[in-house]
């Protein structure tokens, strides 16, 4: 009676292919068979001596033959049961799948399964570092400790996607205390609540300390690295979303550059003694305000560190990290789970990606090798076309992209224009001057400086500026700064735009008149 009522709960449920018929494949076919949703009728496996068999019952197929077995089991997902196996083996496998329209999913990595923060029934959609096949390098234990073991340690925008990443991979490499300073409350009371709990879950001997608190208010930082006694500084806070910077100048460059300058004036007078700023591709040959004043804060630091020897600056550029706020990876998803279409600005575009956890870990390294005013540059690995990764997130999920070939397709990719101040192409270099470091994946970048004196007299003119809202005047600073800026739009700013619209009209009412 029992098997008769399991077949028929069997031919019920959706049947799927396991790809993968070790040890996590065969425990993955016993919890499904036990669980109310997939039926597992066929094993694949790349592995000759598996081929042929039978694994609980099922038949293994050697992995070349997919159309064969999709066909005669007349399934429409894929699962795959490899959480050991590299992220370059597992791209090579997504491409060999992609062309069958099927929907893929994964099981989670044997380390979280072993950590016990997920279990192996928890099938969830691929993730996008696979499609990119970059396998993380162990992070050298001496650097990541270096600057963060026994000591204070202050992260600014500790709410954000790097920021708040970086916490967590400083409370692994035991700091004494974490000082987490933010603007945003509700991003302030997130991340302090979930290094609490890991504090306490792994009975760590580490002080949370949430500061409320904005970049631009020196005298609250001073009194912060006063209070805590602070001893290193991961600079992270900045308004990155290019569009919206380019919407509103004025707080950009306050933010980014005279925020900048805060920080670490405030560090060399309270003695810290490393300061590392998280800077970005988009500060190479800018073409936008964002990355414009991303490449001052570097200026800055460039600047501070050839004044004194109290405090080492350090600055470490990177592209997009997956998943981050405003990232493009979660909005193609949703896009997809909605029916399309997806919408990306131009078909060319290009960008270098990193996964989160990858960038922390890079940085606190970095960080660690700076001797003072050095510019470090992370090996980002090749750069993707996003409408392919597009496409790739379409076709893995079991769609296919409806195009003049394929008008008949499921989801559609429209190209809505380039944003203001956004470029096709990426860069993470100035001129050919870079040389290689010990470690594999950071370069170090030789740069062009301005002496303090210098550099102060434009912060000052750019301080006027602001203060006299003239948009005019704070391009001019910009573009005769030592930044390379060379805008691909005009002044974007939406105050300024809605005044000259305003003044347009008042001329079109004397004129009138």
């Amino acid at each position: 009676m029992r098997a008769i009522v399991g077949k028929l709960i069997m031919r019920r449920k959706e049947g799927v292919v396991i790809y993968g018929a070790g040890s996590a494949g065969r425990q993955l076919a016993t919890a499904l068979a036990n669980g109310p949703e997939y039926a597992p009728v066929a094993f694949l496996d790349d592995d000759p001596k598996k081929q042929n068999t039978f694994v609980q019952g099922l038949n293994v197929f050697s992995s070349k033959e997919i159309a064969k077995v999709v066909a005669s089991k007349s399934v429409s997902k894929i699962l795959l049961a490899l959480p050991s196996a590299s992220r370059s083996r597992r791209k090579e496998i997504l491409n060999e799948i992609e062309s069958f329209k099927l929907q893929v999913m994964t099981i989670p990595g044997m380390a979280d399964i072993v950590a016990g923060n997920t279990s192996l029934e928890q099938m969830k959609d691929v993730g996008v570092e696979d499609l990119l096949g970059r396998d993380p390098v162990e992070p050298n234990v001496e650097l990541m400790n270096a600057n963060i073991q026994s000591k204070v340690v202050l992260v600014s925008g500790a709410g954000g996607s790097i920021g708040s990443e970086l916490c967590r991979q400083i409370v692994k490499n035991s700091p004494t205390k974490l000082v987490l300073f933010e603007l945003s409350e509700y991003a302030l009371y997130a991340i302090e609540k979930e290094l609490k709990d890991y504090v306490f879950k792994n009975s760590l001997n580490i002080e949370i300390v949430p500061i409320l608190g904005s970049i631009q208010n020196f005298k609250l930082i001073s009194m912060t690295l006063s209070s805590f006694k602070v001893q290193t500084i991961y600079h992270a806070a900045a308004y990155k979303h290019v569009p919206l910077v380019e919407h509103n100048v004025i707080e950009g460059v306050k933010n980014n550059i005279f925020g900048t300058s805060n920080i670490a004036r405030a560090a060399i007078e309270n003695k810290v003694e490393t300061f590392v700023l998280i800077s970005t591709d988009k500060a190479v040959r800018p073409t936008n305000v964002m990355g414009t004043t991303k490449r001052m804060a570097e200026l800055v630091l460039q600047a501070l560190s050839d004044t004194q020897k109290t405090t080492r600056f350090t600055m470490v550029r990177f592209g997009n990290v997956l998943g981050s706020s405003g990232s493009v990876v979660p909005l193609f998803r949703q896009q997809i789970k909605q029916g399309g279409p997806i919408t990306l600005t131009h078909k060319d575009i290009t960008r270098y990606f990193m996964t989160i956890p990858e960038a922390a870990q890079l940085v606190i390294q970095a960080g660690a090798m700076g001797k003072g005013g050095d510019v470090f540059v992370l090996d980002m690995g090749e750069p993707v076309k996003i409408m392919d990764l597009a496409t790739k997130m379409v076709h893995l999920s079991g769609l296919e992209v409806k195009s003049n070939k394929h008008p008949e397709g499921d989801i559609e990719i429209q190209c809505t224009g380039l944003r203001p101040g956004e470029k096709l192409y990426e860069e993470l270099l100035i001129g050919d001057n870079v040389v290689g470091t010990d470690h594999q994946r950071i370069m170090s970048a030789h740069e062009v400086k301005m002496p303090w004196n210098e550099l102060e007299q434009i912060l000052l003119d750019l301080k006027s500026s602001c203060d006299l809202n003239d948009h005019h005047s704070i391009r001019k600073l910009l573009l005769e700064a030592p930044t390379a800026f060379n805008p691909t739009d005009g002044i974007c700013d939406l105050h300024w735009l809605e005044s000259v619209k305003n003044n347009e009209n008042v001329t079109v009412l004397k004129n009138a008149k």
